[in-house]
């Protein structure tokens, strides 16, 4: 990991970056159980979930949005910051041994409303696949990203 600057302006419309997969684990569903307090059945009980629809156990959809998002970290940029996740949809369940993948691709740049001139909003639309290729979570995550026309940014952007 390195530290790389990367200012609002930098940022392309329709850039776009893939990761390399990662294979759901049980241990990963019972490791979020035990930090989330979600241990229902969906995802403890393989018994129950044999009568149900899915027929297996099924990750929580918490686990999947966390795990993708951090496969999407990659170098440090002290000239943003998360500024949240929208429009996050659990598509289809992701099961023990499924393999995703997730692409991220800059959709859209909006200026900071109460200070245009120093910060601007860079939007990220994060889609999950699984090895079948079917989509299983989108998000958008929104960065809040220092204008190089703006002040001083020795701490970072502020929101």
């Amino acid at each position: 990991m390195a530290t790389v600057e990367k200012w609002y302006e930098d940022y392309g419309i329709g850039s776009m970056r893939t990761t390399t997969g990662r294979t759901i684990t049980e241990a990963d569903i019972v490791l979020h159980a035990g930090q989330t307090g979600d241990f229902f059945p969906h995802h403890m009980d393989a018994e129950w979930m044999k009568s149900q629809p899915a027929g297996q156990r099924i990750a929580h959809g918490t686990l999947i949005l966390s795990v993708a998002v951090g496969m999407t970290a990659g170098d440090i940029n002290p000239q943003s910051m998360s500024y949240g996740y929208d429009r996050i949809r659990f598509i289809r369940p992701v099961f023990i041994g499924d393999t995703i993948t997730v692409t991220a691709e800059i959709t859209a740049k909006t200026d900071h409303a109460k200070r245009p001139d120093e910060y601007g909003y860079v939007h990220e639309l994060v889609t999950v696949i699984n090895q079948r290729r079917e989509k299983v979570l989108v998000l958008t995550h929104i960065y809040l990203v220092n204008k190089r026309t703006g002040g001083s940014t020795a701490t970072g952007p502020q929101a």
